[in-house]
């Protein structure tokens, strides 16, 4: 059994200490850099100084994110699926034909 990691991540001008497993240091220090990216970025385009209020945006940005990829895929998944049921129609037309 791994043993627990123990790192601090700053988050809009926050610490937050955090006991984890080792393999999710990288994931975790990434997403902790991009929401001080977009915080700040809010911060300076919007003139919002309430870190609740940026952090709420920034929850609001990044949750849009995964339903639209959400979105996206099901859209994929129906598209490609049409596209077989089509073909698995040509193929069946054109065996029954001979």
């Amino acid at each position: 059994m791994e043993e627990k990691l123990k790192i601090k991540l700053s988050i809009a001008d926050r610490v937050y200490p955090l006991t984890i497993d080792p393999k999710q240091e990288e994931g975790l220090r990434k997403a902790a850099k991009n929401i001080d990216q977009l915080a700040k970025k809010f911060e300076q385009n919007y003139a919002v100084r309430d870190k609740q209020d940026v952090l709420a945006m920034c929850a609001l940005q990044f949750a849009s994110k995964i339903e639209q990829s959400g979105i996206n895929e099901s859209e994929n998944i129906k598209s490609a699926t049409e596209r077989l049921q089509a073909l698995d129609k040509l193929i069946f037309d054109k065996l029954s034909s001979e």
